[in-house]
């Protein structure tokens, strides 16, 4: 039985300019006079508040409410009770996922002119009926394989999108990487291990970098490869990979397979950092003494789909 609904969400883009500035008037003058327009800041927070009331007068449905902030989902503690609603941008499913276990998440647009919707399909007039559907567990899933990385001192990390292991600032990161039969030290700016939902995103720049610089020396463009996001398989590459005397790069991107693995081996001795989905501020330290396993996780992601007028999903 479900006892609490969830709702996360974040500040609006006017929200952090009034934060940063401590007034709606100093980051309307700041704008403003920047070249900028304030109009358009004002415009989509309002529309998300528009849209955020009708959620809350939606989600009245007897069971206790919790709004929570996208900056406090690291250490908010999810209940196997609770109803997840992702209110926002994409990403901020990503983001989410993670840390809620396969507890059922309604990804929720509420500025379809704005956001594109691929992980927040259900619009906010739509959302009773999927939220009653979840209460009366008729509702229809979508499974998503999520990237797991877990240290040899046992500490975990989850990714929705994609990992990536590296260092914290613009400095190469040194690692030892075994992947298949294949060994090899390699200094680069990080890895990024991508799932299949994240394939169209961070990982699809890489292969937009790549086809740019072919087509600067005359060589055939590179399609990028994508996933099903139920896929069992995850996808790395390594970035911008440094030949030198101590590091070699035979060994630049690859799929992992189901019930295979991909270890890395820090050989940094401070400033190695592992995170997920963006989220800088939620890692693993990555330093010298720590191995890092990498593999799709037994845990899935389970996005509730939006009900058509017909009934169906």
């Amino acid at each position: 039985m479900y006892e609490k609904i969830v709702v996360v969400k974040r500040k609006t883009r006017l929200e952090e300019l009034i934060e940063r500035f401590s007034t709606r008037e100093q980051a309307k003058f700041y704008i403003n006079h920047s070249g900028g327009n304030f109009e358009e800041y004002v415009q989509e927070h309002d529309a998300f508040m528009r849209s955020f009331d009708i959620l809350r007068s939606t989600v009245d449905l007897g069971l206790k409410l919790h709004v929570i902030d996208r900056e406090f989902l690291p250490t908010f503690l999810f209940s196997p009770t609770d109803v997840v609603i992702v209110f926002g941008q994409d990403g901020l499913v990503a983001n989410t996922a993670k840390y809620i276990g396969e507890q059922p998440i309604l990804g929720v647009n509420p500025d379809p002119t704005r956001y594109d919707g691929i992980l927040v399909p259900i619009l906010v007039q739509a959302l009773k009926q999927c939220l009653e559907a979840v209460l009366a567990k008729k509702a229809t899933c979508k499974a998503v394989t999520l990237a797991e990385v877990i240290l040899n001192d046992e500490q975990k990390l989850l990714a929705f999108n994609d990992l990536f292991i590296g260092a914290k600032s613009h400095i190469s990161a040194r690692y030892r990487l075994r992947y298949e039969e294949k060994a090899e030290d390699q200094s680069s700016s990080g890895l990024i291990v991508s799932t299949g939902a994240g394939s169209t995103g961070w990982l699809s720049s890489l292969f937009n970098m790549a086809s740019h610089v072919n087509r600067l020396v005359g060589a055939p463009d590179i399609h990028g490869v994508t996933l099903a996001w139920d896929s069992p398989d995850l996808m790395f590459v390594v970035r911008e990979p440094f030949i030198s005397k101590h590091s070699t790069a035979n060994v630049g991107s690859g799929i992992i397979h189901s019930g295979q693995e991909l270890i890395l081996e820090s050989l940094m001795p401070s400033e190695g950092t592992i995170f997920s989905d963006g989220i800088e501020n939620d890692y693993l330290a990555f330093n010298s003494g720590s191995t890092a396993t990498i593999r799709a996780a037994k845990q899935k992601a389970q996005l509730i789909l939006p009900i058509h007028k017909n009934g169906t999903a």
